[in-house]
Formats: C-alpha cells, structure tokens, sequence
C-alpha cells in the first residue's frame, strides 16, 4: 500500500474541491493518506509569489472557475463571508485533533459550505468544542509544529496547495489528480524516463 501526504490549507478552495474529489480519482488504487496542514501564506512568502485573491483579475477567475469546478463535481462550495481570511486557527486545531480525514473534512466545511464567516470566534469555538483536540491548538508546540511542517513543505520544493506526495514526487492543484493516479498504478511513463526528462527545460528568459 503506497502512502499519499496531502498538503493543504482551508483558505484555497482547490484544495476543498481535491479533498472531496480524492476517493473516487483514486478508486480501486490501494493507498493511504497523511491529511499534513500547511500554511499557503507562508510558502507564498518563501517562493516570492502572490496568492490568486491578492490578484483582483485573478481572484475574480479563481472564484468563477472553483464554482463552475463543484457544479461539475457535485461538491458544495459557498464563497466565505470573508476571503482571503485568516487560516491559522483551522490549520491549528486541525493538526491538535491528530489530522485524519473526518477531522479535515470537518475544517474544511466550516469554510467552505454555508458561505459564513471562516474567522468568526463563536462558530471557532463550536467547531473547536465539537471536534475536542486533544492538544490545545493555541499552545505553543502545536504552533511551532505547523511551522515546522510549512519550513519542511517548503524545503522539499512545494509551492502551492493542494499538493500531493507519493515516492518522493510532487504533484500539484486539482486537475494533477488523474496524473497522481497513473503514477499510483505505476503507469510507463512514471516508471520510464518521462518524469525527469520532462522537467529540464532551460531558461531562455530571467525576469528579476
């Protein structure tokens, strides 16, 4: 059994869509999952780049495309009250519950379906008392393990969520999960020479 590490964060609804599409890309493949919260933010910071929402044109895509993307799924998704918002409280409390897929799911939806207010501390508080940690997501070894996992997903080239790792590949966003399920079958090209040579592509321009 191969073990898949997804890396997400609550704030990217990609990552809610390849969440809820993850079981049925990847049916009668033999695979477990390690549910890995990491902050987007801060791989945005590391890599120099802007997120889609800090982009007016491009937040205006992302949210019409990711709306089109559950139609098409069947997946329940409502714009929050509030986006960008502040993801860390989530990201948190889903890494103090032990990150399982119940308890991913269930951070997940408090963003994402209802179109409510992701922040708002009464709706934490529930979450938080319904899905009863058990480590204190405020306390200081829970925050220095987030951290760790974003400065570690970073190390390893990671630059965006979702992105799954499988036998020390990476594969990024949500239409990457038919790809994810070749290399899961152990298609050629995976096996071949395609996966590296595909990479070397030389530079012909540096904008600095």
């Amino acid at each position: 059994m191969k073990r898949i590490v997804f890396h997400f964060d609550v704030v990217s609804p990609f990552a809610w869509l390849a969440f809820e599409r993850l079981p049925q890309a990847l049916a009668g493949c033999s695979y477990e999952v390690e549910y890995r919260p990491v902050l987007f933010a801060g791989l945005l910071q590391h890599w120099g780049n802007k997120g889609p929402a800090e982009i007016e044109p491009k937040r205006a895509w992302t949210f019409r495309h990711v709306h089109w993307l559950a139609q098409q799924h069947g997946i329940a998704l409502d714009t929050p009250a509030v986006h960008p918002f502040n993801p860390l409280p989530l990201l948190r409390l889903a890494l103090a519950c032990g990150p399982n897929r119940r308890i991913v799911e269930a951070v997940f939806r408090h963003a994402w379906v209802g179109g409510l207010d992701a922040q708002d501390p009464q709706r934490l508080a529930g979450l938080t008392a319904r899905l009863a940690p058990v480590r204190d997501p405020a306390g200081e070894a829970v925050k220095a393990e987030l951290r760790r996992l974003t400065e570690q997903a970073a190390a390893e080239g990671i630059f965006g969520v979702p992105t799954f790792a499988l036998d020390g590949r990476h594969f990024w966003g949500l239409d990457a999960l038919p790809m994810l399920r070749g290399a899961l079958r152990g298609e050629p090209w995976f096996v071949g020479p395609g996966w590296d040579a595909a990479a070397v592509a030389p530079p012909g321009v540096s904008r600095r």
